[in-house]
């Protein structure tokens, strides 16, 4: 099949997308459970940054190498005014690119409709209020569902129900609004919003669901971390706050883009545990490697400085987009 310019141009970087994103991907699932090891030893809230980097390195790096240097070598090596056959499997591989990509926005776009239409509902059924503890006001929403929430992506709002307030004593409440707010300052939302825009491996194959499930286990138990900052009477404030709402219900969580108090029933048990004993954390999980990865980082960071400046490696990657393109 002959292309013009431009259609050439996005095929191939479908393919390349495609091919790069696929062999990152396999790379991370073969080192996920040693990186979920590591998790298990270290702090909930470097084992979240952590998964979370680990779980979104394939899309940086493929988006980097598609940015630095495929789109680069083409503009500048490749003739405007010549048409050229494109190999059918370099289509196929284009066609795959396109559809992951396709379902990654369809899921972002449904997920930000769904939030969108939900805060839109709270706003108009409920009100906002001051409460001590909480720098912004609160929504207090008057249904029946018990809620306790960050919700929205760029300004999001805390989102109460009433029947929590009723129910929570004043030390409870505030126990859960730090919780809640640890989730704000870390940007969790956000990250949910990168998980949901992260491409799968292969359309409808994603292989990363226990990594993001683990990394919103830690995310919990960070921001449970952080409410109670080593206080055993907020530790038992919290724990008794979790248990009072998880009484109430588990409300059906309506978006993705939604961090609750209370959000899964099977990690309740575990979630009050932790707060009720002291932990044990290894303080450097990672430092048989660091001084490795530190090495790996500086020589990797040298050699691609070397890339983008050395006009010759635009060169090479113009080769092999030719042969891919063939």
């Amino acid at each position: 099949m002959t292309l013009p310019y431009l259609l050439r141009l996005i095929c191939l970087c479908l393919a390349s997308f495609f091919l790069l994103h696929a062999a990152a991907a396999i790379l991370v699932w073969i080192g996920a459970p040693a990186a979920l090891r590591v998790a298990e030893r270290a702090r909930p809230g470097f084992s979240a940054k952590f998964l979370f980097v680990f779980r979104m390195f394939p899309l940086a790096l493929s988006l980097f190498v598609i940015a630095g240097f495929c789109i680069p070598s083409y503009l500048w090596l490749e003739p405007v005014s010549t048409g050229e056959k494109v190999g059918f499997a370099c289509i196929g591989a284009a066609t795959l690119g396109a559809a992951v990509w396709f379902l990654s926005l369809f899921r972002v776009g449904f997920s930000l409709l769904r939030t969108s239409r939900y805060m839109s509902n709270c706003e108009r059924d409920g009100q906002e209020v001051a409460m001590d503890g909480e720098s912004s006001p609160v929504l207090v929403v008057k249904r029946e569902a018990p809620l306790m929430a960050i919700a929205g992506l760029f300004r999001p709002k805390l989102i109460v129900s009433r029947c929590v307030l009723h129910k929570l004593t004043p030390e409870q409440r505030e126990a859960a609004f730090r919780h809640e707010q640890a989730h704000r300052a870390s940007r969790d939302n956000l990250k949910r919003f990168l998980y949901l825009l992260a491409p799968d491996a292969f359309p409808f194959i994603s292989g990363f669901k226990r990594i993001e499930r683990q990394w919103a286990r830690y995310t919990e138990w960070a921001a449970d971390d952080h409410a109670v900052n080593g206080d055993s009477e907020r530790a038992l404030s919290l724990a008794a706050a979790l248990v009072s709402v998880a009484k109430l219900g588990t409300a059906h969580q309506p978006s993705y883009l939604l961090s609750s108090l209370v959000a899964e029933d099977e990690d309740l048990a575990v979630r009050v545990d932790r707060l009720l004993r002291e932990q044990q954390y290894a303080e450097k999980p990672l430092a048989p490697l660091v001084q490795v990865a530190r090495n790996v980082a500086l020589v990797g960071g040298g050699l691609v400085i070397a890339a983008l400046v050395w006009p010759g490696s635009l060169g090479s990657v113009h080769q092999i987009l030719e042969k891919l393109i063939q």
